[in-house]
């Protein structure tokens, strides 16, 4: 799948895992310690935050990168690729890429009351 962005522009991926409860916490530590291990070290990657569902049945991995080619350069790094496999070993997964569109604050809260227009990646006063 090939992805696009401008140039400059932030890009979000939204990888959803779905797992049996019993693998959910293993498949937690491998996405750690890919992370942790090399994709954090990438060119472009801002920051990553990992979550778990209650139910046990989902892992989602919510993590911003300064562009779509930064992204895909980081995925032909063979650093975090055993744990990628291992991962998709007990797991499926449903990737997306996404720019930020808007983000919302709590009513009445101004000091961070901007927000990010479609494609600028930037907050605007």
């Amino acid at each position: 799948m090939n992805h696009t962005s401008e140039k400059g522009s932030i890009v979000t991926l939204i990888n959803v895992f779905t797992v049996e409860p019993a693998n959910q916490q293993r498949l937690v530590d491998l996405l750690t310690r890919a992370t942790d291990g090399s994709v954090n070290r990438a060119p472009g990657f801002i920051s990553s935050t990992l979550h778990r569902s209650i139910d046990g049945t989902k892992v989602t991995m919510y993590a911003q990168w300064r562009s779509a080619e930064d992204y895909h350069a980081m995925r032909q790094d063979p650093g975090p690729l055993p744990f990628l496999e291992q991962a998709l070993t007990i797991a499926t997964f449903e990737p997306g890429m996404y720019e930020t569109v808007r983000t919302f604050w709590p009513a009445g809260e101004k000091s961070q009351g901007s927000s990010l227009t479609r494609g600028s990646g930037r907050a605007d006063a």
